[in-house]
């Protein structure tokens, strides 16, 4: 797989619990960072989708909740057809 260089900053304590865990896992810092991101990646588009596959459940149900009724009220739709 074909990878690149990126460049971030991290707290001071992240960075001694990185080291610390590559240490102790006997994995580079960049092999626990890449794992990381993608858990984290992953779970956040699972949860992205889900929420989604939620709100469109509740549009087709007709059920408007709250924060619908918010900004349906804020929203100007005068000139809409």
């Amino acid at each position: 797989m074909k990878s690149s260089t990126s460049s971030f900053r991290i707290s001071e304590d992240l960075r001694v619990r990185l080291e610390r865990t590559a240490r102790h896992m006997g994995r580079g810092k960049n092999w626990i960072i890449n794992r990381a991101l993608e858990q984290y990646l992953n779970k956040t588009g699972r949860e992205a989708l889900a929420a989604e596959a939620r709100r469109q459940s509740l549009v087709a149900s007709g059920v408007t909740t709250e924060d619908e009724a918010f900004w349906q009220k804020q929203a100007d739709t005068t000139d809409w057809r």
